[in-house]
C-alpha cells in the first residue's frame, strides 16, 4: 500500500522524492514491515553498515567465526574499492554482502533518479566483481530512503531493508554495555539488527564498542532462544 502510494505519478511523487520515506514512519511499520526488517519470530537479522574496512572488518569476521554466527555486511563501493579483497573474504567465510551505495554522503535524498540509480548499481556490480555474488539488498545511508532508491533498488533487483534496532554505536562515548542496552532497547525478536563495522563515517575506533558488544548480543539472544543470521535466512516477503 505504501509503495504505491510512494510510486504515484505526479507532483505528489516529486514531493516525496524529495523527503526520505523514514519520515512516514510508523506508516512502513504498519504498511511494509519488511521494509523495517521484521522478518521470522524468533529469528534475529544481524548486520552491519559502512564497511569493508580493512583495519577492523577482519576483527568482526573472527568473532562471529567463534561464535559459529552468519551476518550481512551493507557495503559501501568506495570502501569495497579501497579494499578489492574484503568483500571476498566476507563471502568466503559464509557471509552475505548487500548494498550500501557507493559512499555514505546523505545525498540520495538530493540526487535525481538516474543518478541515484547510477550510485546502487556501480555498488552492485564492484561487490559482484570482488566476490562473484550478486547482492540481494540494499539499505541508504543513514535510512534516508527516497522515491528514487526505492524505484532504482527495485529495478536492480535489491529489496531494500532498514532496521529495527541499533547500537548508536557511531559515537566516541559508546561501549560495548551501552551497544548492548540500545540494540535490546529496540525490536530484536523477529527484527534486524544494525550495527557497524567500519568508523569510515562516525568517531575514529567506535567500531571496537561493537565489536565488544558483539559476544555479549549473541549471548543475550541465545538465551532468549533467538537465532542470530543473515537477512537472506530472516524470512522477508520482497
Amino acid at each position: 500500500m505504501l509503495g504505491k502510494l510512494l510510486l504515484a505519478g505526479g507532483v505528489a511523487a516529486a514531493a516525496v522524492q524529495a523527503a526520505p520515506v523514514t519520515t512516514f514512519l510508523p506508516a512502513t511499520k504498519r504498511f511494509w514491515p519488511t521494509l523495517n526488517g521484521q522478518g521470522t519470530p524468533g529469528h534475529v537479522a544481524l548486520t552491519f553498515d559502512d564497511g569493508p574496512d580493512e583495519q577492523s572488518t577482519p576483527r568482526f569476521l573472527a568473532v562471529l567465526g567463534a561464535l559459529e554466527v552468519r551476518a550481512t555486511f551493507f557495503l559501501l563501493g568506495e570502501m569495497c574499492e579501497r579494499y578489492p579483497s574484503m568483500a571476498e573474504r566476507i563471502v568466503d567465510e559464509g557471509h552475505e554482502v548487500a548494498v550500501h551505495s557507493w559512499d555514505h554522503r546523505n545525498h540520495l535524498r538530493n540526487l535525481p533518479g538516474r543518478r541515484t540509480a547510477d550510485q546502487l548499481a556501480r555498488t552492485a556490480d564492484i561487490i559482484e566483481a570482488q566476490c562473484g555474488v550478486r547482492p540481494s539488498y540494499f539499505r541508504p545511508p543513514y535510512g534516508a530512503l527516497t522515491t528514487a532508491a526505492l524505484v532504482a533498488a527495485r529495478d536492480l533487483g535489491l529489496q531494500t531493508v532498514l532496521w529495527t534496532a541499533w547500537g548508536q554505536d557511531w559515537q566516541r562515548s559508546c561501549t560495548p554495555r551501552s551497544v548492548l542496552e540500545e540494540v535490546t532497547s529496540g525490536v530484536v525478536d523477529g527484527g534486524t539488527i544494525l550495527l557497524h563495522d567500519s568508523d569510515c563515517t562516525s568517531e575514529p575506533g567506535s567500531w571496537r564498542a561493537s565489536l565488544g558488544a558483539l559476544p555479549l548480543l549473541v549471548e543475550w539472544c541465545r538465551s532468549r532462544s533467538l537465532e542470530v543470521g543473515t537477512v537472506g535466512a530472516h524470512g522477508l516477503a520482497a
